[in-house]
Parts: C-alpha cells; structure tokens; sequence
C-alpha cells in the first residue's frame, strides 16, 4: 500500500464516527451518598445507561439521579438528567432536566445541533432557534468530557462548549490532589476539580462545586460537592459498578 493510500484509509478510519476513545462505556454505574453537615440527606447516580440512535448518529444515553432532603423537611429535591451525546467526538444532541423541588415541578428539553450551532428549548416553551456552538457539551456530558481530558494540577482550563453560546466559557480548575477510598477499600490519588458550567445546577457558577476524580485511566468520580440554596451537600461514592 502506497503511503497516500494509506494515509486516505487513516483519515477515513478517524472521521468515519468510530467511537472516541475514553475511560468509560454502557453499563458503567455509580451509587453515592449525599451528606449534609454529617447527616445523610440523601442519594444519587451517575450512569451509561446504553447507546441509542439520534438523528441517524450513535449516541451515549448519560443519566444522572439526585434525591435529597434538608432536615426537618424544609426542603426536598428529586432531579434527573439525561443527555444524548454522540460518541464520536461527545457532541451533545439532547439534553433534558426533570426536577421537582418542594412542591414545584420544572422540566426543560433541549434540542442541540452541531452542524448549525445552534439548540432549540423544547419544554416548557417552544423557542425558536438559538446561538450555540460547534462542539456541544450539555450540563450531564460535561463530567463524561472532563473525564477524558488530560488534567494538570495548577492548570485553569476553559473551554468553549457549553451548548448555550452565551453561558460560556466552562472553566475548569485543577486545584489539587487529595488521597480518597473507594468504596472497595483501595485509597487512590484523585484530582481536585473546580468545574464552573452553564447558569445553575450541580457546577453552576454559586454552586462553589468540588469535583474528585483519580488521576488514573478510569478517572472515577469519587466525590462531589455542591452548594444549595440550603447548605453544602457532599455526595461520596459508595458503590460501583465499571463497564466491562
């Protein structure tokens, strides 16, 4: 084979929508605990659920799940996020935000394209289009990309691919590395993230969010920590199952 034919056969091989290689895949499930001032408040998930198709591409289905309670009932919250990213290149397709806080029920669905840079809001209220970007990221895949990106203590990393052009840059600071368990009882050096994303929610800007993955290959979430309108919530992991 010629050296132009081959380097035609590697250019299609990387543009051909194969998957982009990254530290997980479906079936990979994470179970935490989520605290507030040493009392426990409540539970969540992070998950691969499957891929699916959208759009005639491959797309990751991403899920988050978060209960919590703030003692004496003064609040309560029951929030899922999915997201339909492609796996070539984790661009964001749809993004969708169940939440139920107290006794107030919010859902928004977003439609994204790439090719247009641009998303239209869905739920509640139909939008026409609006300015987005090239290379999408929504507010459940933006954990999935930071897994994949090569991460240096001291380094500030912005980038501009919040699917909602005017909500950016997402910033990321890698402030230090801490010592952590995991849940089987093997201690494991992680990353210290400060992940700013989008307008609210788990990275939000008042957020003050803590984000630990291991500094290895697998980049698990060990912990994460956000700030709610009623306190500091930390959620530990507790139990995990890893794609195979």
């Amino acid at each position: 084979m010629s050296m132009l034919v081959w380097l035609v056969a590697a250019i299609q091989a990387v543009t051909s929508g194969s998957p982009t290689p990254v530290p997980f895949g479906v079936g990979e499930r994470f179970e935490y605990g989520a605290k507030w001032s040493g009392f426990s408040v409540g539970s969540a998930t992070i998950e691969v659920s499957g891929i699916d198709t959208l759009r005639g591409k491959p797309v990751y289905h991403f899920q988050y799940t978060m209960e919590a309670s703030a003692p004496l009932g003064l609040y309560h919250l029951n929030s899922t996020l999915q997201s339909w990213t492609t796996t070539d290149g984790l661009h964001s397709l749809r993004f969708r935000q169940d939440n139920k806080e107290n006794s107030r029920d919010f859902s928004r669905v977003f439609e994204i394209f790439p090719d247009s840079s641009s998303y239209r809001q869905m739920e509640p209220d139909p939008l026409q289009a609006q300015p987005g970007v090239g290379e999408p990221l929504d507010d459940a895949s933006v954990l999935f990309f930071l897994r994949s990106m090569t991460l240096e203590v001291g380094q500030t990393y912005r980038l501009n691919r919040y699917f909602r052009a005017d909500r950016n840059p997402i910033v990321v600071k890698v402030i230090k590395q801490e010592r952590l368990e995991l849940p089987d009882g093997t201690k494991v050096d992680c990353l210290v993230l400060n992940p700013v994303v989008g307008e609210r929610g788990l990275f939000g800007p008042r957020s003050d969010a803590r984000l630990w993955l291991t500094n290895d290959p697998r980049r698990i979430p060990v912990q994460i920590r956000s700030t709610y309108p009623w306190g500091t919530v930390t959620m530990r992991l507790q139990r995990m199952v890893l794609a195979e």
